[in-house]
């Protein structure tokens, strides 16, 4: 829809095949390094950091309430019109050099006072810093997308931004500092402070210092308004004038203007994205206009970037996993691996129907299916919950959140064994999380991924339950199906066929990180152990139903006093990982006591051999 301050301008309606926001992320995808950013005080407003004439108005009332210390109306009145304030108590103009030069005449107090306007206070680390549209800034700068980036502002939100992103960036804030300057196309990232940095007395606030620009900067701004395309943000033009008439001078531009506007549109934007046919995206604060150009551009890349290798996701893993500085790109590696499974879990792909003459071959296409659609997020699990020390988990989580939610639609019509497979992608995950951690004795990370998330049938009326009660093997994976699909070697049926083919299936990812077929059976029979374990905490609750397999074989189970089973009897303390960590609402006897549920579950229920 054409915004109706934006009379005159090149706008591309909304209810369009393309909205200008679209048209923006294709052109920056498409040209790389071609667009430089405009960015004004309307970037920095949800930091919480004061704009160069917000601390100038701030100084001013200062001075004023210790000039008429009596006057308890004093600041408010010279802050409300500073200019006027000055003019009438002083002989100098009003500048941000002179205003510093007289309220401290020392750099290090000139430090101490600007610092409390632009600096944390100390700790409020988490206050005063990049917003989500500085982050977002920075990723592009990372993806080579942006290499220019033009700021009316004083702050250092964009610098800070860059630098979590393990960017240097090259910052020009005086004249003098141009001609030194690495050329823009050689520098990764050059930010242009076209006013200055707070910390400079030469900072451009007041409309007589915003009339010109010396002459280095205005020949330097002009060459990127020439050579580069320009996006727009957090910009009124109402006080600029000498930055006005430089967009001004542009007259004939190689590459598209856009241009975000939230909010008042002044007259002179108008003007401007006028004069230049200007792209104007309506209604977009800064946080929405740049975390929605990163998300587009990335969603273009998936279109013309080849899948990513198993083995190249692994490595990629590893070297980000100790970095925390690519926390990003770990997050970015596992979310990609789930979505690859969620797009492909469609009843197109994935069929949730079929006769019964066909509903073996269907049921097994499907649990193969699913099993090859998780081969690198299966991968990317086993590798970075082994070697995580615990600061990623809730990526690990997330993972089996999103693959939860398979089950949040249901389709019409469904076989309801068929339909239940769709959380088999989500078993497998959680599988792969619980013996990561327990081959890397984690097992505290269990007391979370197997009660959260949490998830209920959609319109059933249940109550929301963990993953070791809604994620049980023999509930998603039937027997008759894997009996089928699995059989033993011997042409027979295993007592636990869900429980031997996960095993199975799960061995390859876990290959180069416990090579030990039998320590890994062992982890795998003590998964079991403790997922059933938490199941059985329901009580007598009909949800109160074990992971049934193979740790139920006596010869893992153990008798005697020997065995699994024993070992973990002796475990129970109130020091037990476990508890500490939560599980079991962290109660010893709550464990002591579903410990005797599976006990008597087994004899009731168990098979022997």
């Amino acid at each position: 829809m054409e915004s109706e301050n934006a009379v005159g301008t090149v706008t591309i309606p909304a209810g369009g095949l393309i909205e200008p926001a679209m048209a923006m992320a294709l052109n920056v995808h498409s040209s790389p390094g071609v667009y430089a950013l405009l960015l004004g005080a309307g970037i920095s407003i949800t930091s919480g950091v004061k704009t160069g004439w917000g601390v100038v108005q701030d100084i001013v009332g200062k001075v004023a309430a210790v000039r008429d210390p009596d006057n308890p109306g004093a600041r408010a009145e010279a802050a409300a019109d500073p200019e006027k304030w000055w003019e009438a108590n002083t002989s100098e103009p009003l500048g941000y050099s002179v205003l510093l030069a007289a309220a401290a005449p020392l750099p290090a107090s000139r430090q101490a006072m600007l610092a409390e306007y632009f600096e944390p206070e100390e700790g409020q680390e988490d206050s005063k810093g990049p917003t989500a549209a500085h982050r977002a800034i920075a990723q592009l700068v990372k993806r080579g997308s942006v290499r220019v980036i033009l700021t009316t502002n004083f702050d250092r939100l964009t610098e800070r931004a860059l630098q979590e992103v393990g960017i240097s960036p090259q910052v020009v804030s005086r004249p003098e500092q141009i001609k030194g300057m690495k050329p823009l196309a050689h520098s990764q990232v050059t930010v242009i402070k076209l006013h200055g940095d707070y910390a400079d007395l030469e900072q451009r606030n007041t409309v007589d210092e915003l009339e010109t620009y010396p002459e280095e900067l205005q020949q330097l701004l002009e060459r990127v308004l020439d050579e580069y395309g320009l996006i727009v943000c957090g910009w009124s033009a109402d006080w600029d004038k000498a930055l006005v008439r430089a967009v001004e001078g542009t007259r004939s531009r190689r590459y598209p203007l856009f241009w975000s506007q939230y909010g008042r549109f002044s007259d002179a934007a108008r003007a401007l994205t006028a004069q230049h046919n200007a792209v104007v995206i309506d209604g977009k604060n800064a946080d929405e206009l740049f975390t929605g150009l990163v998300s587009r551009v990335e969603a273009l890349d998936r279109l013309t970037t080849a899948p990513i290798t198993r083995d190249v996701a692994v490595v990629q893993l590893k070297r980000a996993l100790p970095d925390p500085l690519r926390r990003i790109e770990l997050f970015d590696l596992v979310d990609q691996a789930v979505t690859q499974i969620t797009d492909r879990a469609t009843p197109e792909h994935r069929p949730v129907l079929a006769t019964s003459a066909t509903w073996a071959d269907t049921f097994g296409s499907n649990v193969r299916g699913y099993r090859a659609d998780s081969e690198i997020l299966l991968h990317l699990l086993a590798t970075g919950v082994f070697h995580d020390d615990g600061t990623y988990d809730h990526v690990w989580r997330r993972a089996v959140e999103r693959l939860a939610r398979l089950r949040d639609t249901s389709p019409s019509p469904f076989n309801e064994y068929l339909e239940k497979l769709r959380h088999l992608p989500a078993l497998l995950a959680t599988w792969t999380i619980g013996v990561a951690a327990i081959l890397n004795r984690r097992e505290e990370l269990l007391a979370t991924v197997l009660y959260h998330p949490e998830w209920a049938l959609p319109n059933s009326g249940h109550a929301r339950l963990g993953p070791a009660w809604y994620l049980n093997p023999n509930r998603i994976l039937i027997a008759d199906g894997m009996h089928d699909m699995h059989p033993s070697g011997n042409g027979g049926r295993f007592l636990y066929p869900q429980s031997n083919w996960l095993k199975d299936t799960l061995r390859e990812p876990f290959q180069l990180i416990e090579p030990s077929d039998i320590a890994y059976r062992d982890a795998c029979a003590r998964f079991e152990f403790l997922t059933s374990m938490i199941a059985m905490d329901a009580g007598d609750d009909f949800r109160a139903v074990p992971w049934s397999g193979e740790f139920f074989l006596d010869p893992t189970w153990g008798y005697d006093h020997n065995g699994l089973a024993a070992t973990i009897e002796a475990e129970l303390t109130d020091t037990w990982p476990l508890l500490r960590a939560g599980a079991f609402g962290g109660e010893l006897s709550r464990a002591q006591k579903s410990l005797a549920a599976l006990t008597e579950w087994k004899t009731k229920h168990g098979r022997r051999s």
